[in-house]
């Protein structure tokens, strides 16, 4: 079997991993100081799911499991799902509601995850750069 097939998550990700860099990223960790462990399937939850620690205590943001320990809250998504939180075009608690968004561990960790985690659309540059897609309201993710 081939490895897990690449997610529209991925790029999230990997533009979240760049952001816990910045100073916004480096101010999200000292305001939220927790982890998070997020897996993603690509269509179906609890099948072929690709897992990420978002570590808001270290800074951080690694594909695979958490290893010291516990995560304080687990999130459970399919790649779809996902992308529409990450991207503000789904409320988190909407998403629980639908059983889009499963969780496990602290709830009060669980409320602390917001879109807010993540660099905003106009700084997540999807397949397509801000040279690549012009609009009168500036570059968007696609």
């Amino acid at each position: 079997m081939a490895s897990v097939n690449q997610l529209k998550s991925d790029s999230i990700m990997e533009q979240l991993k760049l952001h816990m860099s910045t100073d916004a990223g480096k101010e999200l960790t000292k305001k939220i100081g927790l982890v998070y462990q997020i897996n993603i399937a690509p269509k179906k939850l609890g099948f072929n799911e690709k897992s990420f620690v978002v570590d808001l205590k270290k800074g951080e943001v690694k594909e695979g499991t958490y290893e010291d320990g516990k995560p304080d809250a687990t999130f459970s998504f399919t790649d779809d799902d996902f992308f529409k939180v990450a991207t503000g075009k789904m409320n988190p608690q909407i998403a629980f509601m639908r059983g889009a968004m499963k969780i496990k561990g602290s709830i009060s960790a669980a409320q602390k995850f917001t879109p807010d985690i993540f660099p905003k659309p106009s700084k997540m540059l999807g397949p397509f750069s801000c040279a690549d897609y012009r609009s009168e309201d500036g570059c968007k993710l696609l």
